[in-house]
């Protein structure tokens, strides 16, 4: 007998792409839930037009809570979680062919974050949403599956759109005030400071993000996954504050750490020119450090394996930095063999 396989979602007022969601997935999957946590808006009524089964769950402030309930309301072999912000650009095939494999592991899927930092980009995040049908969450906000089982990467590919600023400006407060509550129970945990940092930076306050971060590293090894995706944020946060100098120290203790990052270079990059623009005294001594890092990472290349990494910084967009220190110190000519060899996608902004 085949193995079920059902996509399941918690949703609220979500009328603007729950559609999106559910067509991209509805030819891979035996069915689809969504538990609607409250919606005012069509997204109930739209979500069934698209051919999934709708239940209601009464909002809790628990994002476990109501992904485990939605869990149980399917009861498939196998569980495809994911958001109404997110959808499913490709790996279809892979997804169906979990019918014929037993549900024994977990997977993990790509999800392609679209934000605008000034300039529209893409990053890259890793995260476990394939799940058997016995696996529930923990967490009030930024939840985990709890399990013991094997981790393995699928080639499904996910874009989610929930980081541009419309959908921010929403969720502003929210994900701040559960992940406090959580802290007041377990202030030692540092995927929750983590966290934290990441909330303060997506919304622009460094000296928050900063603590957090301080927190969150004082309280982890450098081995947990989600470091590769703290140090470029935290060096990004020391820029803003203007707090060069620490930003460089910090940086030196992680070179061994963080020597596949081809982010945590192109962080340190930026911190070192903002610090040799403030202070162009200091530029002689800072320019050859700026190159480097930019020549690293385009020797490192591009590396969407690893946590938060964004597209473009092992490749067009260091490149194109590097290309204005190249013009800036009379290298004109390297600059425009650099641009030629890494041109900017015409779909970036």
């Amino acid at each position: 007998m085949p193995h079920s396989l059902a996509l399941v979602v918690i949703a609220r007022n979500e009328a603007p792409r729950i559609a999106r969601l559910l067509r991209s997935v509805a030819p891979w999957v035996d069915r689809m839930w969504v538990m609607d946590t409250g919606s005012t808006d069509d997204t109930v009524a739209l979500a069934r037009a698209a051919g999934a089964e709708v239940g209601h769950f009464e909002w809790c402030d628990d994002f476990a809570a109501a992904r485990n309930a939605a869990l149980d309301a399917v009861q498939a072999d196998w569980h495809l979680v994911l958001d109404a912000d997110e959808w499913l650009v490709d790996g279809g095939p892979a997804l169906a062919a979990l019918r014929e494999q037993a549900p024994t592991f977990i997977g993990t899927i790509d999800r392609l974050d679209a934000f605008d930092d000034g300039r529209a980009q893409v990053g890259h995040c890793r995260v476990s949403r394939v799940l058997p049908g016995t696996v529930r969450y923990a967490g009030r906000v930024h939840e985990q599956p709890v399990h013991a089982l094997p981790v393995r990467a699928m080639p499904l590919v996910v874009g989610h759109d929930g980081y541009l600023p419309g959908d921010l400006a929403v969720k502003r407060g929210r994900n701040e005030a559960l992940l406090r509550r959580m802290l007041a129970d377990a202030p030692l945990d540092p995927y929750l400071w983590y966290q934290l940092g990441k909330e303060a930076s997506v919304y622009d306050r460094p000296a928050q993000a900063d603590e957090a971060f301080a927190q969150a590293a004082a309280l982890t090894p450098p081995t947990d996954g989600w470091w590769l995706d703290l140090m470029p944020r935290w060096l990004f946060a020391l820029k803003q504050l203007k707090r060069h100098d620490e930003g460089l120290a910090l940086a030196e203790t992680q070179l061994t750490a963080c020597g596949a990052s081809p982010d945590f270079f192109f962080a340190l990059g930026d911190l070192l020119l903002d610090a040799a623009a403030d202070h162009p005294e200091r530029g002689e001594a800072l320019l050859p450090l700026i190159e480097h890092c930019w020549r690293r990472c385009l020797l490192l290349g591009e590396r969407p394996d690893l946590p938060g990494a964004v597209a473009g910084r092992g490749s067009h967009w260091a490149a194109h930095n590097l290309a204005l220190v190249l013009e800036g110190t009379g290298r004109a000519d390297e600059a425009q063999v650099l641009r030629a060899a890494h041109p900017v996608p015409a779909d970036v902004d």
